[in-house]
């Protein structure tokens, strides 16, 4: 019997890259899935989806999916997808939040419509699938079904660490990120638990980023850090309900797992009166130079 034997997940971005992974591991797992893609591009555009190729993929091998073309950022395709899961399935246990697009640009090139798309695609295409989700699961438990369930969202490194010329990008990873804690703390009456992975693998995104498909490069006889399958157990494990964590965020590449600790206070400098600028000097400025 797989990890995920019985339970359903919604995949969204699941046609390609790190989604279709997830989706593949989670069916071979014993999941019934719903495999949300809307375009084929890496900005976004286009409307050929990969979804029906995942699909077909997993049930070729024994398994159960249905694929969805809802954009995850549409408030009522968001609700759609919630219910294609509920309508096909009986029941949702699991939302993955994996559909992303890139716009890269430096801030002083950078477009109105460059940041909007982004920003949209991300943090409302997180938002709305886990409103819907989390209001489904509400009424399971004042029903008096609560059980185990799961979100897992995916934020970036360029948004925990900072990349310069992904502004839009990594406020909206960044916001991902605090927007799990919330969640985790929300949602633990309904037992649901929330979590977050910034994944290094090699996908479209990535790919699009100069100078990272160089490093990126299979050494042949070596182990492939970069393969996106490597992500996906650690997705699968955040998603199964006996599953310990909540609140959480991992880096992962590779072979390699690393909670990551959030915003946490350092060097204080302290008085019982109100600062002025020129005390500063001493102040909040010898924080500039901390000593030996």
């Amino acid at each position: 019997m797989g990890a995920l034997q019985g339970r359903v997940a919604i995949i969204t971005g699941g046609g390609r890259g790190l989604g279709r992974e997830h989706a593949l591991l989670f069916a071979a797992e014993g999941a019934r899935v719903v495999v949300n893609d809307l375009s084929g591009d890496v900005d976004g555009s286009g409307a050929v989806s990969p979804a029906d190729e995942v699909v077909a993929e997993i049930r070729s091998a024994g398994g159960h999916a249905v694929a969805n073309g809802d954009d995850v950022a549409d408030w009522e395709g968001a609700q759609r997808l919630v219910n294609a899961a509920i309508e096909e399935f009986g029941d949702l246990d699991v939302l993955v939040n994996n559909a992303g697009i890139l716009r890269d640009r430096v801030l002083v090139n950078m477009s109105e419509a460059e940041w909007d798309d982004v920003i949209r695609v991300h943090l409302k295409g997180h938002f709305a699938p886990s409103r819907w989700a989390a209001a489904y699961w509400r009424e399971e438990a004042k029903a008096g079904r609560a059980k185990p369930r799961n979100l897992v969202h995916t934020s970036s490194t360029s948004g925990l660490f900072a990349n310069p010329g992904q502004s839009n990008y990594g406020v909206a990873k960044s916001g991902i990120a605090t927007f799990s804690q919330i969640l985790a703390k929300e949602l633990s009456r309904y037992e649901v638990r929330s979590n977050c992975i910034a994944p290094a693998a090699r996908t479209r995104l990535t790919r699009a980023t100069p100078g990272l498909d160089e490093i990126m490069a299979v050494r042949e006889g070596q182990f492939d850090d970069w393969d996106p399958a490597n992500v996906s157990p650690l997705v699968a494990y955040l998603s199964t309900a006996e599953c310990p964590f909540t609140g959480e965020m991992f880096f992962v590449q590779g072979g390699v797992v690393k909670r990551v600790r959030s915003w946490e206070l350092a060097d204080t400098v302290e008085q019982h009166e109100t600062w002025t600028i020129d005390g500063q000097t001493g102040g909040v400025g010898s924080l500039a130079h901390p000593r030996a």
